[in-house]
């Protein structure tokens, strides 16, 4: 299956290890990458992706933000905020914008969870 699969993090460091995860698991699906909320909606404004990795802590707007705009764009896409902000006010307010928490840091365990979210 070949999914197209958006990561957004401010920290270049995070989008590899979770791009060398996801190639690993699933070396057929193509890894975009966006350094903030920002560039992200303006990639998927210009081409649709299939499933989004997406920080929360980030300069600028915060990835839930990010995610509620790209929400609008893409209405159908599972998107997926990793973070290390475990503050249960935070997984509540993902989980109630229908998006599904992960907890950093990147292990192949959230990759797999990623994953489950286009039925990979």
């Amino acid at each position: 299956m070949s999914i197209r699969l958006l990561i957004v993090d401010d920290s270049r460091m995070s989008r590899l290890i979770l791009q060398g995860l996801a190639l690993q698991a699933h070396p057929q699906w193509t890894i975009l990458h966006a350094s903030s909320g920002e560039e992200a909606l303006q990639m998927v404004r210009e081409s649709p992706v299939d499933l989004v990795s997406m920080d929360f802590n980030m300069h600028g707007i915060n990835g839930l933000e990010a995610a509620l705009e790209l929400r609008k764009i893409l209405p159908d896409v599972p998107i997926a905020i990793l973070t290390a902000n475990v503050q249960s006010v935070l997984q509540e307010r993902i989980e109630e914008a229908g998006m599904v928490f992960i907890p950093k840091p990147i292990t192949a365990s959230a990759t797999a969870q990623l994953a489950a979210l286009v039925g990979a």
